[in-house]
């Protein structure tokens, strides 16, 4: 598959938009300072924004947007739609519950949200994991495309959102002075290596998979052994440019390990520098901002390396 860079920017930068309101939401239960959370909100609406608006810049007409969302009975991409607007919502209500806490003294959060603010959390934590689950059911229900079809699709794309999302907010919580225990960064080590695991697994499994079915099957002769004489069409053509994309092995491996560098080692490296300086933001900060940045290259190869059956026929 061809990786739009508009569609990498929407996966990778609203995933860790939404799983920093999901903490962001979880550490307001938990009474966390007020003015962090906040800023915090701030973030990770921005950060959907952009992939929000980045994606609109993948479609052949944007101002026709609004009809994905009638169909959302069937289609993911339509439900994504809806639950991404839905939870515009419960973040909004829940920072204006939060702004009692930034008057006078940063009161914990819990004691400025009252019991409807809590259950307003609740419900941005479901709706935010909910949107990230319809993203990534949008490719997991792809029958043509069988690396997506692989059943750590969905998990990883959970994992990223709520790891990268964790990261920023813990990071953010340390600047702004708060003490983050070492059972909190060793939950962190854990997440971090649960997600390379399932990678790593995932890339296994797609390398040793051939496709299920042959080109014979794709011009209606399965039984026949079909070889290319000449192009089926003289120039390029929609299918062509967003379904036939072939990255070179060679670059693949270098970018797989590139990738396993900036979501593991690097990661890794700056959680165990923040555990030994008592949870340093500098350290977190750079785990944070790395893991993104494996999430981007990641995010690339889900769809380079992705081979759409109707390649067969071209």
């Amino acid at each position: 598959m061809n990786p739009a860079l508009s569609v990498i920017f929407f996966t990778t930068l609203s995933g860790a938009g939404y799983g920093l309101l999901a903490w962001t939401a979880l550490a307001a239960l938990l009474r966390q300072p007020s003015r962090p959370l906040l800023v915090s909100l701030v973030l990770a609406l921005a950060l959907v924004s952009i992939g929000l608006f980045s994606s609109l810049a993948h479609l052949g007409k944007p101002q026709r947007t609004w009809r994905a969302l009638s169909q959302w009975r069937t289609s993911w991409l339509s439900r994504e739609g809806v639950a991404a607007i839905v939870t515009f919502a419960p973040a909004l209500l829940l920072a204006m519950a939060l702004l009692p806490g930034m008057i006078g003294a940063d009161v914990d959060a819990a004691t400025s949200l009252g019991d409807i603010g809590r259950a307003i959390a609740i419900v941005l934590i479901v709706c935010a994991l909910a949107t990230v689950a319809c993203t990534a059911m949008i490719y997991a229900s792809l029958k043509p495309v069988p690396a997506w079809r692989h059943w750590l699709v969905l998990p990883v794309y959970l994992l990223f959102a709520l790891l990268c999302g964790g990261l920023l907010l813990l990071a953010m919580l340390s600047w702004h002075g708060m003490a983050i225990g070492n059972l909190t960064v060793l939950c962190a080590v854990v997440g971090v290596i649960v997600l390379t695991l399932c990678k790593l697994r995932y890339w296994s499994d797609i390398d040793a998979t051939a496709l299920p079915t042959t080109r014979g099957d794709a011009v209606g002769l399965p039984t026949r052994t079909v070889t290319v004489f000449e192009r089926p069409h003289t120039q390029a053509n929609y299918l062509t440019r967003e379904m036939a994309f072939v990255v070179a092995r060679k670059h693949s491996r270098q970018l797989r390990s590139l990738s396993l560098a900036l979501l593991a080692v690097l990661p890794l490296l700056g959680l165990l520098l923040a555990w030994l300086h008592q949870g340093a933001p500098l350290w977190l900060s750079v785990a944070a901002v790395s893991l993104l940045a494996g999430a981007f290259v990641e995010r690339w190869l889900f769809f380079a390396e992705a081979k759409h059956l109707v390649t067969l026929y071209y």
